[in-house]
């Protein structure tokens, strides 16, 4: 079949449940040209390479064909989506509440709360043998944290799953239904989404509190302060980017165990091997598949191939976290995998900074789960995934399961 379609292939929804055989194609050819004139990269070395490039930009008003983002035009970018230096000013006055070198200890002090609310959540489940993973846990569990972080009353929660689904969609490339149309829904969420959280920052000007957005709104920091734009759409991506990956990373964590019995009860056994696990899960099943939205600012060879100025350009990190000419036994999964490098955050200046809360809330998430379910198995493998090729992961995971009483340990 011509690697021409590659992309609309990976894309449509029949792949979902297993797009590594497609990957594996896209590998032995490095790069490929689509029909639609975008290129795609899946080896490890070449993505590692562009994701360092400058000449390679994440600003999508440098493309030379129409911007399929669905981002509304009356918010600016976030800083995901732009160029250094906005991109580093962004980035670095987001960073100040959040993390190092501002705030160090943020992170680490969330781990005591994050054991209670995944306890909480699994004795919820006691007196039941049928549980679906990700309605369950694997997304209230981070969603729970990211809006205690951010200050997002509890009962608002639904509203933003409901944006935030919306906004996934819009991201979608295949072809089954109109996509204008879900790029308008999703330029009306994150319009309705941002709207929301500038509210809640207006009311912390007057009333602050012990969150992020209190500190985003009242930093004083050397670069000043986030103007009203910038805080809206840094707000609506934290609120995202903060839960949306890691239910994918939870649920693709625990999909991975429960296909491997023998991972799964290694690790009871060896809970000390968790945290290079979970390493090895962002290598083997990453919850981001691929970078759509990177632009070549001049002609730039890769692999033999020069990718015009301009052309739409896929980075298929699964991919190249999969290329055997980087990792040994590329396709088995290994919880004490050495020397793994992995794309399962990206790399170079775009690398994802919710990284180290990630790590933590899938860490915690799994050791719990494993620590209370008896006996869990798979009611259907594969499960049914979400649409999205980008954000990949199973819209449910039912399983059938007792679960042990919550002792403390």
């Amino acid at each position: 079949m011509s690697t021409e379609t590659l992309l609309e292939r990976i894309n449509a929804y029949a792949s979902r449940a297993d797009p590594y055989p497609l990957y594996a194609e896209l590998r032995e050819h490095g790069v490929a040209l689509q029909n639609d004139g975008s290129y795609l990269v899946g080896t490890y070395h070449e993505i590692a390479a562009l994701l360092h490039d400058p000449r390679i930009s994440s600003d999508v008003r440098h493309r030379t064909v129409p911007d399929l983002s669905g981002r509304p035009k009356d918010l600016p970018p976030s800083f995901i989506g732009v160029d250094d230096p906005e991109h580093d000013r962004l980035r670095r006055l987001a960073m100040r509440p959040f993390g190092p070198p501002h705030s160090p200890g943020r992170i680490d002090a969330l781990h005591d709360d994050l054991v209670d609310i995944a306890r909480e959540l699994i004795d919820g489940l006691q007196g039941r043998d049928r549980i679906d993973l990700v309605d369950d846990f694997a997304y209230p569990l981070p969603v729970t944290v990211i809006c205690r972080l951010l200050g997002v009353p509890r009962e608002d929660m639904p509203e933003i799953r409901g944006w935030t689904n919306t906004i996934i969609a819009s991201l979608d490339r295949s072809p089954d239904d109109d996509p204008q149309a879900r790029q308008r829904a999703g330029a009306e969420a994150r319009i309705a989404m941002a709207g929301y959280l500038g509210g809640l920052a207006d009311r912390r000007r007057e009333h602050p509190a012990d969150d992020m957005i209190s500190a985003l709104v009242h930093d004083d920091g050397p670069e000043g302060r986030l103007g009203k734009p910038e805080l809206m759409t840094t707000l609506t991506l934290l609120m995202i980017a903060g839960h949306e990956t890691t239910v994918n990373l939870i649920t693709n964590g625990m999909l991975t165990l429960l296909r491997r019995p023998d991972a799964l009860e290694r690790l009871r056994r060896e809970p000390e091997l968790m945290p290079s696990a979970v390493e090895e899960l962002l290598r083997y099943e990453p919850p981001v598949q691929m970078l759509p939205q990177r632009t070549p600012l001049t002609d730039v060879e890769v692999g033999g191939v020069t990718i015009p100025q301009g052309a739409p350009l896929f980075l298929i990190l699964a991919s190249g976290n999969r290329d055997p000419l980087r990792f040994e036994d590329a396709d088995h999964f290994d919880p004490a995998r050495r020397d793994n490098q992995h794309f399962g955050f990206g790399s170079g200046v775009h690398n994802c900074f919710g990284a180290p809360l990630a790590r933590l809330e899938t860490q915690v998430a799994l050791a719990e789960l494993l620590r209370r379910l008896d006996g869990p198995r798979l009611v259907e493998d594969p499960p049914p995934y979400r649409h999205s090729p980008i954000l990949r992961g199973p819209r449910h995971l039912p399983i059938v399961s007792g679960v042990r009483a919550g002792a403390r340990t």
